[in-house]
């Protein structure tokens, strides 16, 4: 459940939010398209997107090939 004070899901902390939604902000200021209608400002577009599930994070390969 996310407010528009805490818009952090339950099930993620607050610095791989905001991890994710930096990310996805950057990937809308090049031009990738909007997976949801909201803000115009991308970040804050990137918010709601994170918030609802929309986005996520891929995790990384930790081992060296």
């Amino acid at each position: 459940m996310t407010d528009k004070v805490n818009p952090v899901p339950l099930n993620q902390n607050r610095f791989e939010f905001a991890t994710v939604a930096a990310q996805r902000a950057k990937q809308l200021q090049i031009g990738c398209t909007p997976k949801l209608e909201g803000s115009a400002k991308v970040a804050r577009r990137a918010q709601q997107e994170v918030a609802k599930g929309l986005v996520q994070q891929v995790p990384r390969d930790t081992e060296d090939k």
